[in-house]
């Protein structure tokens, strides 16, 4: 009999080993725990599939220049959201570079799936980041990120969760968890808003910036006075705002 049950037990741990799961089986050798706490580890592997659709802009001369070239992520607002890729030309970087062929810096626009937030899509838009650096000349000491509206907010998301990959970050008209502020003590901050902003208030921005001050960081607002929710297109417009970029690097100070 003793036979005839390990015969079994082999029998069904090949049929278990057949049967095509994306998990790893562990057998344990004492599977049935008694009562009480017990320590245990979890692990199953998956896999996903991460994607989305993007303008990207080069620069004449890129792949002459030895020291690679600065880049700006832009994520667009909620109105720009879908599968029509001409909807994110409408403002911001992606809007300039149609006129002004020599803007210095490669610009990756992705857009967001219609009703989805760019605040889920932090994993996306990282993936992408390292997508492009592998790709391109890239000079990874300058990297910046900045959006407008719902890319404001995430703006801060991604800032917040990868603070080591930006070396300045630009949100408008945005907010961000307070929470997460002392992680972004170390990454240079410029923020703008609208003083009439009937959208996202303006304290949302003023908030965070608060936040990071009081953590030791470098962060600073601008406020429009005159300007609503459409507080962006002042913001591009306002060639500071790229020179301050340029003034930033992950390893220096601002020039």
């Amino acid at each position: 009999m003793t036979a005839i049950r390990s015969a079994c037990f082999v029998f069904v741990a090949m049929i278990l080993a057949g049967c095509g799961q994306t998990g790893k089986i562990k057998v344990s050798s004492n599977p049935v725990l008694a009562s009480g706490q017990h320590s245990q580890v979890f692990e199953k592997t998956i896999t996903k599939d991460l994607n989305c659709k993007y303008l990207l802009f080069l620069p004449e001369g890129l792949s002459k220049k030895k020291q690679g070239w600065p880049l700006i992520l832009f994520l667009h607002g909620a109105g720009e959201r879908g599968d029509d890729l001409n909807q994110v030309r409408k403002h911001g970087p992606p809007k300039i570079v149609e006129k002004q062929k020599d803007f210095p810096f490669i610009v990756v626009s992705p857009q967001c799936p219609k009703d989805d937030w760019w605040t889920d899509k932090v994993e996306v838009l990282i993936n992408l980041l390292d997508d492009i650096v592998a790709r391109y000349n890239v000079d990874t000491e300058r990297i910046y990120l900045t959006g407008l509206s719902m890319g404001g907010y995430g703006s801060w998301a991604l800032a917040s969760d990868y603070p080591e990959r930006f070396a300045a970050v630009a949100p408008i008209c945005g907010g961000g968890n307070r929470i997460m502020a002392f992680r972004l003590k170390d990454v240079p901050v410029w923020a703008f808003h609208g003083a009439k902003d009937s959208v996202v208030p303006l304290q949302q921005s003023k908030e965070m910036v608060a936040a990071i001050k009081a953590r030791g960081g470098n962060a600073k607002l601008t406020v429009y006075p005159d300007a609503g929710h459409d507080s962006w297109t002042e913001a591009y417009n306002n060639k500071e705002l790229y020179d301050w970029f340029l003034g930033h690097r992950k390893t220096g100070k601002a020039k």
